[in-house]
């Protein structure tokens, strides 16, 4: 091409225009032209994940057909109008609608496709009565598709009140949500093409890009990047743009995702979008040209947390400093590419105002609960969280069992975050025997299902059926809160247990430094009670 200078044969062209890899473009061209490449031993075909394939596509496109036709979709083509979104547009993105009643059902039923096999690819939800209902609806529907775009689940956002905003497709033969990225099926070439990949929070997020122009667009399937997705990325290209909203829990898994693709050697930039705007609105506004300085002006994840916490004043100070310090050493560690941990080094000692030398004498040694990072605008006083009603009263009678099981249910379901939560949370610091000895298993060598619960106690074997049964709470819900939560509270209950006692009021207000905000109110509940 004379244009681009991009240059090769057919195959060349093949793979960087659709993303191919080199095999497929060799089959595709031979299909093409009607030769036929003789295989090895073909592999055996899993039909129970062919059947599952069939019925997502079959729903789909029903879904699909759903909101451009039907007459109780009104509400959801409004809804795209509100936003922008032609119905001509939703249609070639694959948006669809179900209904609030039951004919999907019935639909699915007369074109043959199994209950079974709708269940299996989380279609439809069994009651404990036994009756089966259609798992979305009243929502307006996102398919969510592999790297060879098969589609292989749904994210469905509610039109109207009701909770959870968002549900996804559980997990599936084919549909794990922590080794799946959005929209990266399409996205895969141009982020080849680019060199590097922008990563947003959500589903719109990414459409809108892609739809003024910017390709190199996927999103997560919860707000942070898992271990998986992050080394999903890395075959693609060397760098990682991080496009998410500059409030706390923007911030927060900004730095998370971040941390996370360090590991795997890619280069993480992080682009700061304007207070109280997302990607979505900011490029409906002004389109790709609104966006253009942010991506241009995104900088080093590093240098960002630096920029936060010298506009909170944390390097004022010798106490404000270790603080500061202890927020940018798991960036830091991290970080797998020697040169850019290098410089990493010698920019922290220098902004610090300590020497290398001690800076990685604290690499070297085991790390230290960081305080929290300051937001990039003002926030509402720390609260208690609410999925305990009294959070200080469970401190003070150990009764942690409701956060230790939402967190044991978060380990049945992604791998991506056992693997995580293997480095960061021992076993032992879980004080529910049953629990305890489920997570111990589960962060075992190759733990599956079967052998999971051939090496359980009985008392074990039955917290583990009663967590199978309730895996579906996670539905919808927010995991990195589940795993931060859970963190959090094992934190502060052993740091509130090493509190002098409340007559030792001197010594008591000095220990409570140490804790965070969230901990700082439990602490202030349990005072007051």
């Amino acid at each position: 091409c004379y244009v681009c200078h991009a240059a090769g044969d057919v195959f060349t062209y093949l793979m960087k225009r659709f993303g191919m890899d080199y095999p497929t473009a060799v089959r595709e061209v031979a299909r093409r032209v009607g030769i036929v490449i003789p295989e090895g031993r073909a592999a055996p075909v899993d039909h129970r994940r062919e059947a599952l394939f069939g019925a997502m596509a079959v729903a789909q496109e029903w879904f699909a057909a759903r909101l451009r036709e039907g007459a109780d979709a009104d509400q959801a083509r409004q809804y795209l109008e509100n936003r922008d979104i032609p119905i001509p547009v939703a249609a070639e993105w694959g948006l669809g609608y179900a209904p609030r009643d039951r004919s999907f059902l019935a639909a699915m039923k007369e074109l043959g496709i199994d209950e079974t096999v709708l269940l299996d690819a989380g279609l439809l939800v069994k009651r404990d009565d036994g009756t089966v209902n259609p798992r979305f609806r009243g929502r307006l529907l996102f398919p969510i598709r592999d790297q060879r775009g098969r589609v292989v689940a749904f994210g469905g956002r509610i039109l109207g009140s009701g909770e959870p905003k968002y549900l996804n497709s559980p997990e599936s033969p084919i549909f794990h949500k922590g080794s799946t990225l959005y929209n990266l099926d399409q996205a895969k070439n141009a982020i080849r093409r680019e060199g590097h990949t922008i990563v947003v929070e959500g589903y719109f997020d990414a459409l809108r890009l892609v739809g003024a122009g910017i390709e190199q667009v996927v999103a997560p399937l919860g707000t942070a990047l898992t271990d998986e997705q992050a080394k999903l990325l890395a075959r693609f290209a060397p760098m990682v743009i991080l496009l998410y909203d500059s409030d706390g829990p923007g911030l927060k898994a900004t730095f998370r995702s971040g941390d996370e693709c360090l590991r795997h050697g890619l280069r993480v930039r992080v682009a700061t979008m304007p207070e109280g705007e997302d990607p979505d609105t900011l490029v409906r506004r002004g389109g790709a040209a609104a966006m253009k300085p942010i991506l241009d002006d995104a900088v080093d994840v590093l240098e960002r947390k630096i920029q936060l916490l010298e506009r909170k004043n944390w390097f004022d100070g010798v106490e404000r400093r270790r603080d500061a310090l202890d927020r940018l050493l798991p960036t830091i560690r991290a970080c797998s590419d020697p040169i850019a941990k290098d410089l990493y080094l010698m920019r922290v000692a220098e902004r610090v105002g300590i020497s290398r030398a001690v800076l990685e004498q604290e690499l070297a040694g085991p790390p230290r609960q960081a305080p929290a990072l300051p937001p990039a605008k003002p926030v509402g006083p720390a609260r208690p969280p609410t999925s305990d009603r009294r959070p200080a009263r469970a401190l003070r009678e150990g009764k942690g069992a409701p956060i230790e099981r939402r967190f044991v249910l978060l380990m049945l379901a992604d791998a991506g975050w056992r693997a995580r939560a293997k480095t960061e949370i021992p076993p032992e610091r879980l004080e529910v025997p049953g629990l305890r000895e489920i997570y111990c298993a589960l962060i075992g060598q190759d733990a599956t299902l079967e052998s999971l619960h051939a090496g359980l106690s009985e008392r074990a074997k039955d917290a583990l059926e009663r967590l199978l049964k309730e895996i579906d709470y996670l539905e919808g819900a927010n995991l990195d809160d589940i795993y931060t939560e859970a963190l959090v509270w094992f934190d502060e209950r052993d740091a509130s247990r090493q509190l002098p006692p409340p007559t030792d009021i001197e010594a008591r207000i000095d220990s409570k430094k140490s804790l965070s905000p969230p901990g700082l109110a439990r602490l202030q509940y349990t005072d007051a009670t």
